[in-house]
C-alpha cells in the first residue's frame, strides 16, 4: 500500500527531494520513524492521519499488543517444601558453630556459639592432632611466605610446582607404589578414579562393597559401567558374584578397610586374593585408615603386610594429616591415564602451597617415632572409652577401630542427645539419614591422643544424664560410681598423667 502523504505529491519531486523529506517528516510517520526512533518523540502525529477523519483511529483490535500471561515456576515455594520435609523427619542438617583451637594445652576444646563457651570435641577427624603440630603448622607457614596462599590455577596451565612432585613422591612411597596423584579432596579422588577408569575399559564390570561412601557410589554411577553390589565386608558374596562374571571382561572390585560409621575392618588380605583370582584390579578407600595404623602410618594394608595386594588405594590429607585434599596411588601408567583423562583432576585448581608443604610435613611426622607414640596414645584412650561405656552399661556398636559408634533409635531422640551433650560441654554430631539409613541413626565418637580420661569419665557422666533426661532406656551397670551387682568401686587401670604435650613444647 503506497504512504497516503507521499503519494500525494509529485513523483519527480519525491524522486530529488526523498531524502530531504524522510530526514524533515519521517519522524512524524508510524512506520518509518520505527528505523530511527528518538526518544521523546510522538510517532503518532502523521499529517494525513490527523487531516483525514476517516483513518484517523486504527480499531482497537489493530492497536493493542498480544501479550501472553508467563507464569514462572515458583521455585522458592518448592525450596520451601524440601526444607520443611527435612525438617519434619529430623533429617535437616545444622551446622553448629564450633571454631578448634590450636594453642598449646587447648586442643581438642572448641569455642561454641555466639557466646563461645568452651566445649570439648569428640567428633573431629583430625584424629591425631596433626593440624595443630607446630611442625604441621611452621610448614604451612613458611609455604604461605614463600610461595603464597593459592596455587594460581590447575596444574596444566598455572604449573606443576616441585612440592606437588615432593608430595606425590612421598605418598608414593608410603604406599609402596610406583607413583601417586592428589585431588582437591578425597571425595573427588575416589569420584573421578573411579569414573573415568570404569568408563574407558572396555565392557567394564564393577563390584561394590554395600556400605561403600558416596564418594565411591558416585564415581561408580557416573561411569555408567555395570555394577554388582556385593554384602558388607562379605568376601563369600563377592566370590559368588565373581564366580559368574564373564572371563576376558575388565573388573573392578570397590571397598574400604575402615568403615567410616561402623568403625568396621574389612577381611582384606581375602577380598583382594579373591578379586585377583577373578582376573578384577582392587580399588581400596584407606581415608579412615592412614595416618592411624601400620609402621608408617600407611593404613590397613600396612599393619597387616598386604600393600602389594592393593592395585589402586585412595587416601586423605584431611583427617589423620590434618590437611585437605585427597589421593590415589598405584601403577605408573594407570596414574598417567587418570592424570590424562580425568576431569575431576584436569578441571580444578591445584592444591594450594600451604596445604601441600603442611601435608608432606603430616605425612613425615606420622611415619616416624612421634607418631608411633601418637598412635599408641590414640589407641589407648579408644579402649578406655569403650571399657568405660561398657561399664556404665551405655550402648555401643561392635568396633575394632578407633570409631566409636553410640546407636539412639530415631532422628529425634539422637538430635534431643546430642544437644543435651552440648548443655553439658561436650559436642558429637548426630549421625542420620542419608549418612546412615533411617532407624540406624547414631552418635560417632572419635576420641583421640590428647583426650584425657578424665575427659572420658566426665562424657560418660553426661551421656547417661543426657540418656536419662531424654527417657532412653540402658543397662545402668554402675550406680554413684560401683557395680551395682558386687557395690566395688569402679577403676580402669590407666595412667593419668598430664595431657599429651609436642616433645619440642614440654617444659
Amino acid at each position: 500500500m503506497p504512504c497516503p502523504f507521499l503519494g500525494s505529491l509529485n513523483q519527480a519531486f519525491v524522486r530529488n527531494y526523498g531524502s530531504s523529506l524522510m530526514k524533515q517528516y519521517g519522524n512524524y510517520c508510524p512506520m518509518i520513524s520505527r528505523g530511527f526512533r528518538t526518544l521523546g518523540q510522538d510517532e503518532t502525529k502523521c499529517p494525513f492521519i490527523q487531516q483525514n477523519s476517516i483513518i484517523s483511529e486504527a480499531p482497537k483490535e489493530m492497536t493493542e499488543d498480544i501479550v501472553e500471561t508467563v507464569r514462572p515456576y515458583k521455585y522458592e515455594k518448592f525450596f520451601n517444601e524440601q526444607i520443611s520435609a527435612k525438617k519434619r523427619d529430623y533429617s535437616y542438617r545444622i551446622f553448629r558453630k564450633v571454631s578448634r583451637l590450636a594453642a598449646e594445652g587447648m586442643y581438642p576444646k572448641a569455642l561454641e556459639g555466639q557466646e563461645n563457651r568452651r566445649v570439648t570435641v569428640w567428633c573431629a577427624n583430625d584424629y591425631l592432632g596433626a593440624s595443630r603440630h607446630p611442625v604441621v603448622q611452621d610448614a604451612a607457614i613458611s609455604a604461605i611466605k614463600s610461595y603464597g596462599t593459592g596455587a594460581g590455577g590447575t596444574r596444566n596451565i598455572a604449573g606443576n610446582s616441585q612440592m606437588t612432585e615432593k608430595l606425590e613422591g612421598e605418598i608414593a612411597k608410603l604406599h609402596n607404589k610406583p607413583a601417586a596423584l592428589i585431588f582437591s579432596s578425597c571425595f573427588v579422588a575416589n569420584d573421578a578414579t573411579l569414573s573415568t577408569l570404569a568408563r574407558i575399559l572396555p565392557d567394564c564390570i564393577v563390584y561394590s562393597d554395600a556400605g561403600n561412601h558416596a564418594s565411591m557410589i558416585q564415581g561408580i554411577r557416573n561411569s555408567r559401567a555395570t555394577k554388582h553390589i556385593f554384602k558388607h565386608n562379605d568376601p563369600n558374596h563377592l566370590r559368588e558374584l565373581l564366580s559368574k562374571s564373564p572371563d576376558g571382561v575388565p573388573k573392578l572390585v570397590v571397598f574400604e578397610t575402615v568403615h567410616s560409621m561402623s568403625g568396621a575392618i574389612c577381611p582384606l588380605e581375602e577380598m583382594c586374593n579373591i578379586a585377583h583370582e577373578y582376573g578384577a584390579l582392587t580399588f581400596v578407600d584407606e581415608v579412615h585408615a592412614v595416618g592411624l595404623y601400620g609402621k608408617r602410618g600407611a593404613g590397613i594394608g600396612e599393619e597387616r603386610g598386604v600393600q602389594h595386594l592393593i592395585d589402586i588405594v585412595s587416601g586423605t590429607l584431611g583427617k589423620a594429616y590434618g590437611n585437605v585434599g585427597g589421593y590415589i596411588a598405584g601403577s605408573s601408567l594407570l596414574i598417567d591415564t587418570i592424570r590424562s583423562l580425568a576431569p575431576g583432576f584436569i578441571f580444578t585448581t591445584a592444591l594450594p602451597p600451604p596445604v601441600l608443604a603442611g601435608s608432606l610435613a603430616a605425612i613425615r611426622l606420622l611415619a616416624s617415632e612421634e607418631g608411633r607414640s601418637l598412635r599408641s596414645k590414640h589407641q589407648a584412650i579408644v579402649r578406655y572409652f569403650k571399657l568405660s561405656l561398657l561399664v556404665a552399661g551405655l550402648p555401643q556398636l561392635p568396633s575394632v577401630s578407633h570409631i566409636v559408634p553410640v546407636p539412639i533409635e530415631g532422628a529425634d531422640k539422637v538430635a534431643l542427645v546430642a544437644e543435651s551433650l552440648m548443655k553439658r560441654g561436650h559436642y558429637v554430631q548426630a549421625i542420620n539419614y542419608p549418612t546412615v539409613a533411617r532407624g540406624e541413626e547414631r552418635l560417632r565418637f572419635a576420641p583421640g591422643p590428647y583426650h584425657t580420661p578424665e575427659m572420658v569419665d566426665s562424657l560418660v557422666a553426661a551421656l547417661i544424664e543426657s540418656f536419662h533426661e531424654n527417657n532412653i532406656s540402658f543397662d545402668q551397670f554402675m550406680i554413684n560410681g560401683a557395680c551395682r551387682e558386687c557395690s566395688l568401686e569402679y577403676k580402669v587401670d590407666m595412667m593419668r598423667d598430664e595431657p599429651f604435650k609436642f616433645p619440642m613444647q614440654a617444659a
